[in-house]
């Protein structure tokens, strides 16, 4: 009964990761508040940020891949004349510089890297070389090839500037790393800068208005933590809705093909009584092919 239990609690979760923790020790706790059998995340943050982290449990751990390719916004604090060897405030100092930077020639700045821009990914990275994540390279001092990324940033905003710090908001597409924008804003500027803080405010259409505290779910009572819990479909975003009638519907649900002769893509699938029923892909016979689908209950 406990594992059965266990194994019905699925749905999203939308979490104010605090400063300190792993994302996956965030994961592991959210998982045992909810008592679910399966947990995992959207997209990790790191130790040092904060801020929004998606959690999906139990089958809408299916779905999460959904987000991955999902744009994200950032409120980041940037300090120059700083140089560390990670980019953020856990490396060690490499430099130091005066700082004599205006308003008006930090905004100037800014304006290069709006857009679609080549990035370089910083050496701690976790995106792999030969199966190894550059940041065990950078431990161990051993240099390997990088190459840049294409990127965009489509929001690059000033919200504060005093001296030698400066407060950005950053709307961008996957794989941009904030550590590595706020260096290279500071190599422009000639003094060097690197991340002092990071708050993830947005994934795709979740934003962290929505989210809860981990302490204040933890006050909740077991059923009022389960109510916070979005439906599965809701990782799916605005991809197009496809709902079939009762026959299909119950050979989609056992993995079988079925013949719609409209719509073309991916979809998110329904029966008639609005039951997420999982994704498929159309193809240009009109055919629906399921790809992710819920259990049967």
């Amino acid at each position: 009964m406990r594992g059965a239990l266990r194994e019905s609690v699925s749905g999203v979760l939308l979490i104010d990761k605090p400063v300190g923790p792993s994302s996956n020790a965030v994961l592991q706790r959210v998982k045992r508040l909810l008592g679910a059998s399966r947990a995992g995340h959207t997209g990790t943050l790191d130790p040092l940020a904060g801020g929004l982290l998606v959690v999906g449990l139990g089958e809408a751990t299916k779905f999460a891949g959904a987000l991955l390719d999902a744009d994200k916004a950032y409120r980041a604090r940037v300090k120059l004349g700083e140089r560390t060897a990670t980019g953020d405030t856990e490396g060690a100092v490499l430099a130091r510089s005066d700082v004599r930077v205006t308003r008006e020639a930090l905004l100037a700045v800014l304006d290069r890297f709006r857009g679609e821009i080549e990035q370089l990914p910083p050496l701690h990275a976790a995106i792999k070389h030969r199966g190894r994540p550059l940041y065990a390279y950078a431990r161990a001092s051993e240099h390997v090839p990088r190459s840049p990324r294409r990127i965009a940033i489509r929001l690059l905003e000033l919200e504060e500037f005093e001296a030698d710090s400066a407060v950005l908001f950053v709307e961008c597409s996957k794989g941009t790393y904030i550590r590595a924008l706020a260096e290279d804003i500071g190599a422009v500027l000639g003094c060097g800068a690197h991340l002092a803080a990071l708050e993830r405010t947005a994934v795709g259409p979740f934003r962290l208005s929505q989210s809860i505290t981990l302490d204040a779910l933890e006050a909740l009572p077991i059923a009022e933590r389960r109510d916070r819990l979005l439906a599965p479909e809701a990782l799916l975003g605005s991809r197009p809705r496809l709902t079939l009638e009762a026959q299909l519907a119950a050979k989609f649900r056992h993995g079988q093909a079925v013949p719609v002769g409209f719509a073309s893509g991916s979809v998110a699938v329904f029966g008639e009584d609005g039951m997420f029923l999982g994704t498929g892909e159309v193809d240009a016979s009109g055919t629906l092919q399921p790809k992710r689908l819920l259990a049967l209950r």
